[in-house]
């Protein structure tokens, strides 16, 4: 046997700029989370009007300012013309020097008037110099009319604005993802790995994390699926998925024979065009709202052999968490040393370790021997140990 090799990474690493050549991929999510799919060529557009609510509340804020705005100055030049129809059918407007003649709405003297009457009116201001009298049934039904629907448009545009005001949207630009995502061997075992966390003090209640690939694949029968989505296991089974996030977190996929990743190579991986979707989802402790984070990685954002710098230490009393080594990785330089040198798959590769943690050798282990990877880490600086 030869003797161990001790391999210490450095402290940190830069992508690798072997698999950084390939033509860029059009993202199906984008880093900050924003869905990159537009829907074209929609003819049954009144359904957006079936729910206006929502279509209110998913316009941006210049669209949504100007209908709060249009909203109400609409409402009160439509009632404010009424007003002065009224005056204008009555005869109030030739009488306005008559003292002995009882108008509908006293000191309306012309549209500018009758404006500001319904202004007075549907916001309930009554600054009492233009009132309305007992002689005008038709202004009586006009004033509860114009009260009922200005209470409707209160409470519609104000519970508008206070929707949108109170959406979690911003609250996941605080839950902020890795910008790579990592393999290399936890307790032997290979798995995908990745890093979240939350810059807020206030915590994220009932955080859940997904993972998704995304990869165009063609059936046995040979229909092409485009974007098919595939669930990456981060652990619903043992229920790692439901994460306690008060300090960052790596989030793990075993790539096992379940694994979409299980019958690739290093270098097909390189080569594959896919992108893994990460989804956290949980409960504003603030606000009660529910909040949903998302990030992607590309292939070329897999790191092959690299692991994440630890970032949180003891102090005195508490423990301080570095936010400045939270996209910080290293490289396990044995591990990428072996995987260039193969083109072996996963699979062979996981049970080729297995082969070699028995003491008695095969065979097909004497033609094809593969190294073991022994961690060994330390509180300064990790090392890893390759027989």
């Amino acid at each position: 046997m030869e003797p161990p090799l001790l391999c210490p990474p450095p402290p940190f690493s830069s992508v690798p700029p072997s698999a950084r050549s390939r033509r860029k991929r059009q993202r199906y999510v984008e880093k900050n989370g924003r869905c990159n799919v537009q829907h074209g060529n929609m003819r049954e557009t009144y359904r957006y009007l079936t729910d206006i609510f929502t279509t209110l509340v998913d316009l941006n804020w210049r669209c949504s300012l100007f209908v709060f705005v249009m909203a109400y100055a609409v409402t009160w030049l439509f009632f404010g013309a009424i007003w002065y129809l009224i005056a204008y059918c009555r005869g109030d407007l030739d009488h306005l020097e008559d003292e002995t003649w009882t108008p509908c709405v006293n000191n309306v003297n012309g549209f500018i008037s009758a404006f500001l009457f319904s202004i007075e009116t549907e916001t309930t201001i009554g600054y009492g110099h233009r009132v309305i009298t007992d002689q005008c049934p038709v202004g009586t039904m006009l004033l509860l009319l114009q009260a009922i629907l200005g209470s409707m448009v209160n409470a519609f545009m104000v519970g508008c604005m206070f929707v949108k005001i109170s959406q979690p949207n911003k609250r996941a630009e605080t839950l902020v993802f890795s910008k790579h995502a990592v393999i290399s061997l936890r307790d032997d075992k290979l798995c995908l790995m990745f890093r979240v966390g939350d810059l807020r003090s206030s915590h994220i209640v009932g955080a859940n994390m997904r993972a998704k690939l995304i990869k165009s694949k063609q059936t046995q029968e040979g229909e092409f699926i485009p974007l098919d989505q595939t669930d990456i296991s981060v652990g619903f089974e043992t229920g790692d998925d439901r994460l306690f996030l008060v300090s960052p977190l790596v989030i793990s996929h075993e790539i096992d024979a379940r694994s979409p990743f299980w019958d690739m190579s290093q270098t097909q991986l390189e080569k594959e065009d896919f992108e893994i979707v990460v989804i956290l989802e949980g409960m504003v402790e603030a606000t009660g709202m529910t909040c949903q984070a998302r990030s992607s990685y590309l292939a070329e954002e897999v790191l092959w052999g690299h692991r994440f710098s630890p970032m949180m230490s003891l102090a005195e009393g508490f423990f301080d968490v570095d936010y400045g080594a939270f996209h910080h990785t290293f490289e396990v330089t044995c591990l990428k040393d072996k995987w260039k040198m193969s083109d072996f798959s996963i699979a062979f590769f996981l049970d080729s370790l297995t082969f070699n943690s028995h003491k008695e050798k095969s065979p097909l282990q004497k033609k094809r021997p593969v190294s073991t990877l022994t961690e060994v880490s330390g509180d300064q600086n990790a090392m890893q140990t390759c027989e």
